[in-house]
């Protein structure tokens, strides 16, 4: 059975050619890993729905939305903020 979503991705790509993929069906889980990804630096290759790449506006989203949480936590750290300070501030939902 296809895993609802899946992620394509390649763990310090300055020094490894070696593509991993991570598989889930709970899209907050998926989310979560977006936003590991995209801290620690990883090429990511391809996002895609029950076996099909995303386009390039749905991938996108998805990965606006990881960055966006990313930002308003590390605000809401350094500021001390709470969330609905940060989202009055800068926009972001926290």
């Amino acid at each position: 059975m296809i895993s609802k979503f899946s992620v394509e991705y390649i763990i310090h790509p300055q020094h490894n050619k070696r593509v991993d993929t991570h598989r889930t069906d709970d899209p907050v889980e998926l989310e979560d890993f977006l936003m590991q990804l995209l801290i620690s630096g990883a090429r990511i290759v391809a996002i895609k729905h029950e076996g099909i790449e995303r386009d390039q506006a749905q991938s996108t989203q998805m990965l606006r939305v990881a960055a966006e949480r990313i930002a308003s936590s590390l605000l809401a750290d350094s500021l001390g903020l709470d969330a609905a300070a940060v989202k009055h501030r800068f926009g972001f939902a926290a």
